[in-house]
Formats: C-alpha cells, structure tokens, sequence
C-alpha cells in the first residue's frame, strides 16, 4: 500500500489518492470526497479491468459532481423531503440541492471536503469533524471512515460516528459498477444480472421521496428476488429482508456473464437503493447505464418517517455500519 499527491483543489489544498493492494485486487482512494476512484479485479481468465467508474484526475471530479462517481456521502446519503426534518421539537433547514429536496449531504456534502488519511493494516482510515450546523445539521459530528482489503480480495467499508447533539446520520459509498470494464465504450450494466434479497421496496412520488408504503416486489419490474437483467429505468429503495444486523449479511449479487467477474455486497444496513446511472449527460465520458449503483444505507426520508428505522444518534451514542464488496468469477 502506498500514498502519492493526486492534484491540489483551487485553494491549494493537496489531495492525495491511496493505493490498496490485496488478493489480487487493486483500489485506489482519494482523500477528496473519501471516493473510491477506480477498482480493478480479475476476469475469469485473470485480466485485470476497472470494474467502478470514475475520473483519472482531481479535475473531473471537480467538474462534474452531479453523478457521485465513488464518493462517500453524508451527512444524509439519499433525500429528504422538502429539504428539513424535525428532531426534538426543532426545526432543521437544509440545502434543496435535489428541488424540492435535501440529497446526499447538501450542496458541499461529505462527498466535497479533504479528510485526514492514517494508514491501516491493509487499509487507509479517513476522518474528518463535520461541524455543528454544516450544512444545516445539527450536532458536531466526528467521523471515520475505513477502507481495508481482506486477503480474497474482498472490500470492507467501516463507517463510525459520534455526535455531542441530537443529529441525523446515514452514510453509504456511491460507487458505480460495470463489471465489463468501466471505461468508456466496454459497453452498459444493464445486461448484468442482479439479485436482491429483499421481498418489499418503497415506492415514492413525482420527486422519489417515499410514499411511506412497503410495497411487495412479486409481480412488478423490482423483483430481483431470482438474479435477472438489471435492465434500466430503477433509482428506489430496497427493505432488506435480514433488516438491520450487527455484522454485514450477504443481500445482493451482481454478474457479468461475458467476463465472468461477481460482484458480491453484504451489509448491515437495512437498505440498498438501486440505481440504474439513467442520467448520465455529456460531457461525461460514461454514458447512460453504463453503471449501476448499489447504495447500502438507511431508507430515503427516514427523520421525516416515524415508522422507517431511525437514523438518529444521539449523544452517548456510536453510529457504526459496515459494508464488504467480494470478487469473484465463475
């Protein structure tokens, strides 16, 4: 493992990309953003691709945000609606960065600050304090994010936080897939096959903002109870049937049948918003559905929805989620 200078933002600030080395696998981290720049894994015939979109500069990140290519994001992965919830008796208003909604963070998200980088074992850590009020949230809030390879070559992504006010928090990585090869022209994701344990979904309005409504699967284009097409057209919320656990559980498979690689996820968490990367625009380099997204996290809008597992943290307490990428081929 090893760290080298990635580019510096227009302030000056440095940014530096770390190298992880592991069973055959290969990923690159960035201190801007926390984002996973690129992933590169084996074939069935043992040639090593990029299977995560992103960008091979600092520059095209700061370009073209929009899309999340790999980021950490937070304070509050996924919407809120109208942009404000209430916590306590209290009122908070956030940025309408998504109109009519707060989405992933606000406008200068988790996704757009430098965080401190401290070499693991296998791994790099990444903390940062987000203050209290950042973006509209309440409550100083002391993150730590890490990345580590196991010896297959599987990714382990440990999220922990601790707050000195009542707060909301619900954290994810938004990396892309194309198990082809994620570069330019290796063709879409919507040919791999996907399955997702998950029997309910939550269906939302004009503005993806859940109705409230745990609707079944059976029957509709959402069922990937039986690994089919990702095909496209799907930006929605999973209700995981394991629910919220301790250590993660294996809940979704991804494949590609041209290279044989697999892309196995297991969580904690009781969410995965699929998202089938329907909006990519140029000047992207990546066109539409040429990534799908596997966001494991809390339910969208969940400090508006009494009845959704809570994302509060409180002080005392420690918010803790973890997610493991796998790698295989058949």
């Amino acid at each position: 493992m090893r760290s080298e200078l990635f580019g510096a933002l227009p302030d000056g600030t440095p940014v530096h990309r770390w190298i992880l080395e592991r069973g055959g696998v290969r990923v690159r981290v960035l201190t801007y953003g926390g984002i996973m720049q690129s992933a590169e894994v084996p074939d069935r015939s043992g040639r090593l691709d990029p299977v995560a979109l992103g960008f091979d500069d600092l520059q095209g990140y700061l370009d073209h945000p929009g899309p999340y290519f790999g980021a950490l994001v937070g304070r509050y992965a996924n919407r809120i609606a109208g942009g404000e919830f209430a916590l306590d008796g209290r009122t908070y208003s956030l940025a309408r960065n998504n109109d009519p909604n707060a989405l992933h963070g606000g406008r200068a998200g988790f996704d757009k600050r430098v965080w401190e980088a401290t070499e693991v074992g296998h791994g790099v850590r990444l903390t940062r304090v987000s203050p209290d009020g950042e973006e509209g949230y309440p409550g100083r809030l002391a993150l730590s994010v890490t990345y580590t390879l196991g010896e297959t070559g599987e990714l382990r992504i440990a999220y922990e936080a601790t707050t000195d006010a009542p707060t909301v928090v619900n954290l994810t990585n938004h990396t892309y897939w194309n198990l082809a090869g994620a570069v330019p022209g290796s063709g879409g994701a919507g040919g791999h096959e996907l399955r997702i344990d998950a029997a309910r979904m939550t269906p939302t309005d004009e503005t993806q903002i859940p109705t409230g409504v745990y609707a079944d699967v059976g029957g509709t284009r959402f069922d990937f109870r039986t690994a089919r097409k990702v095909g496209d057209g799907i930006d929605h919320n999973y209700v995981l049937d394991k629910g919220i656990t301790e250590r993660p559980v294996e809940v979704a498979e991804l494949s590609d049948p041209a290279s044989g690689r697999v892309l196995s996820v297991a969580t904690t968490e009781p969410g995965l918003q699929l998202y089938t990367g329907d909006h990519f625009e140029e000047p992207l380099p990546f066109a539409p559905g040429d990534g799908v997204a596997l966001e494991t996290q809390h339910f969208p809008d969940s400090p508006n929805r009494p009845d959704f597992p809570s994302t509060v943290l409180r002080p005392g307490g420690v918010y803790r989620s973890e997610t493991v990428y796998g790698f295989s081929v058949r």
